[in-house]
């Protein structure tokens, strides 16, 4: 159940699949003027210098750290790759921090009527249970990986190892409230992002969303 209106903001979760154009969508949330919380954006200054994962990342990581005192994401990944502890230590450092982040980011926009949570793996850590409703950004496979592909350095293994730690799109559609479907282009997008706008943040909207 969505909280009534006065009890503070709609928490709507936006996340889908790598090429989905996720990035996207939360800008044109943003320019509805929506608070959006970007988790990736979150990590990246925590991982920087004088971030405050950096720290106890090389702590547990010795040697993964670059010159300039912040995580070197190549290192990092390297220390990591193929051991499921150490990845499983990793997000036990990250994951609390990244949530402290967006509680702060949740109390500094108490006021708001709608903010968006911007988290690519929302149902695969269960980020779902923090938010009123989610939006999954979703695309015809044959786009999502041309889009992809299109990306420096992509590669068909690549890609294949990420929707492989990745929940399948169709799950995530089917247990989203509102899906968002940019591969009818992104015209089509924004005017699912105003309508979806418009009704979390309608007195009416308040029970919960479903999907469509």
């Amino acid at each position: 159940m969505m909280p009534t209106a006065g009890s503070g903001p709609v928490i709507l979760g936006l996340t889908g699949s790598i090429g989905m154009g996720k990035s996207a969508t939360a800008r044109m949330f943003a320019e509805r003027g929506v608070p959006v919380h970007d988790a990736d954006a979150a990590v990246h200054a925590l991982y920087g210098p004088g971030g405050a994962a950096a720290a106890a990342i090389s702590a547990a990581f010795p040697g993964v750290l670059g010159a300039d005192g912040g995580v070197d994401r190549a290192r990092l990944r390297a220390a990591v790759l193929g051991s499921p502890d150490r990845m499983a230590a990793l997000e036990a450092i990250v994951h609390p921090l990244v949530r402290a982040a967006s509680a702060e980011f949740l109390a500094r926009h108490a006021a708001a009527a709608l903010v968006v949570l911007d988290v690519p793996l929302l149902y695969e850590t269960g980020g779902e249970d923090r938010c009123d409703a989610v939006a999954v950004v979703s695309a015809p496979p044959e786009i999502q990986r041309e889009r992809v592909l299109a990306r420096p350095g992509m590669t068909e293994a690549a890609l294949a190892a990420i929707l492989a730690k990745q929940m399948p799109d169709a799950e995530k559609r089917a247990r989203a409230d509102f899906v968002i479907d940019t591969g009818r282009g992104f015209p089509a997008a924004e005017a699912e992002v105003a309508r979806i706008v418009e009704r979390l943040t309608t007195p009416r909207a308040k029970p919960h969303a479903g999907n469509g």
